[in-house]
């Protein structure tokens, strides 16, 4: 088993930025991609970001690219989301999850997955 526990979240004020980190535990040797998620009051969970192992492969959603940095630090087992220039629009609970393939295919295999962490932006 795998475990991951998100931490960073917060209230910031649109235009602001926040770096949320997941830290994992367990297995972690058995973990290829990583990414992000979130969910919206009363609304499904979407994809944000993936990342691929080595951390050379990254990919977002239209929603977050080119105002949000996925990386990790395979020595630390934590993987981090650098959130800048943020908007009312992303405000939700931010998953991590952690998934036993590669990342292209990291959205419909995600094996494990935090706990989440609240992410507030005011206008």
């Amino acid at each position: 088993q795998v475990q991951l526990v998100e931490s960073g979240g917060g209230l910031v004020q649109a235009g602001g930025s926040l770096r949320l980190s997941c830290a994992a535990s367990g297995r972690t040797f058995s973990i290829y991609a990583m990414g992000w998620f979130r969910q919206a009051p009363g609304k499904e969970r979407v994809f944000v970001a993936t990342i691929s192992w080595s951390g050379s492969a990254t990919n977002y959603s239209d929603s977050v690219k080119g105002r949000f940095t996925i990386s990790r630090d395979n020595a630390k087992n934590t993987m981090y989301l650098q959130m800048n220039s943020l908007k009312p629009e992303d405000t939700a609970v931010y998953y991590c999850g952690a998934a036993q393939a590669p990342y292209r295919k990291f959205v419909g295999n995600v094996a494990f997955w935090g706990q989440g962490t609240q992410v507030t932006v005011s206008s």
